[in-house]
């Protein structure tokens, strides 16, 4: 109440300035208020408007994009692009088991899964493995069973998308659909370098291709593996790998420590992994002109 007032006088001119400040700062903040809401929204329709591509980089997590979405056009992208589904898949988590009808595909960005053969007397051994190149399931886009139990072997991120929506676009898009077709015909040489390999090649040899065939899916040169899950992928006893990791270890190649394998050398396990890992490379797109690098 203004009788209890002890301070100096009231003045009432004072008082009508600073409802003047108050009242314009009001009206600044309701226009910044604006122009923020405008520009916001101008900056979405700059954003609809972008390539797919640049889409799927913004939402892409550890800097990674899949090869082959990033290989389609825009177009093709755009058709598949609201149906996909980004998310995260654990170490050893199984996508699906052999002869299962497959309901969804799986583009990986930093996940790289195995697909594997389980005998009846437990043993495994790896038909491929898919990383940011390819496309897990894709088996199911002519209709078929899984060929091979497919388990996540390094966590992480996947584009995830309905068996029925990738069926669509590849009756629909022939660009999509050739792109596929060229996918399919690069797993199919992996599948066919594993068998070379495992009959022609020493122990030696297939692990340093295993190695390396991991880092090229990978952003890094550690791997966290076990010895006894690298002789399950390659159909060996543990103690073989062990004595194989041991030569490799020697030789300068690689360290292990603990279920965690170091790089240290890649060129020189390049060398020692010879004709089978070159094979691989030139599918994956590392060398010149070749892979779905060359696809656009």
């Amino acid at each position: 109440m203004l009788s209890h007032y002890s301070g100096a006088p009231l003045n009432l001119m004072t008082l009508r300035d600073e409802e003047l400040k108050v009242a314009r700062t009001s009206t600044r903040l309701a226009i910044n208020n604006h122009r923020e809401k405008k520009m916001n929204s101008s900056l979405q329709s700059d954003i609809d408007k972008t390539a797919p591509v640049a889409i799927l980089s913004m939402h892409s997590k550890g800097g990674i994009k899949n090869d082959l979405l990033a290989a389609l056009s825009a177009e093709d992208l755009q058709f598949i692009m609201p149906h996909l589904e980004f998310v995260y898949i654990s170490f050893d988590q199984q996508i699906f088991d052999y002869g299962d009808a497959i309901s969804h595909v799986y583009f990986p960005t930093t996940a790289v899964i195995a697909l594997l053969y389980l005998l009846e007397n437990g043993a495994t051994a790896e038909i491929a493995v898919v990383g940011h190149d390819g496309l897990l399931g894709l088996s199911a886009l002519l209709g078929g069973a899984a060929l091979g139990t497919a388990v996540v072997q390094c966590a992480g991120y996947a584009y995830k998308l309905k068996v029925s929506v990738l069926q669509e676009a590849f009756s629909r898009r022939p660009n999509l659909q050739q792109l596929l077709m060229r996918y399919m015909q690069q797993l199919f040489g992996q599948i066919t370098q594993n068998s070379v390999c495992s009959r022609h090649y020493s122990v030696d040899q297939q692990l340093s291709r295993w190695l390396l065939n991991r880092l090229d899916r990978l952003p890094g040169n550690v791997l966290k593996m076990t010895q006894a899950m690298i002789a399950g992928m390659l159909g060996v006893r543990r103690e073989t790998i062990t004595e194989a990791a041991g030569r490799l270890q020697q030789e300068g190649l690689i360290q292990y420590h603990r279920g965690s394998i170091t790089v240290l050398n890649r060129l020189g396990l390049e060398r020692h992994a010879g004709e089978c890992y070159q094979s691989d490379r030139q599918d994956m797109g590392l060398g010149s002109g070749s892979g779905l690098a060359a696809a656009r």
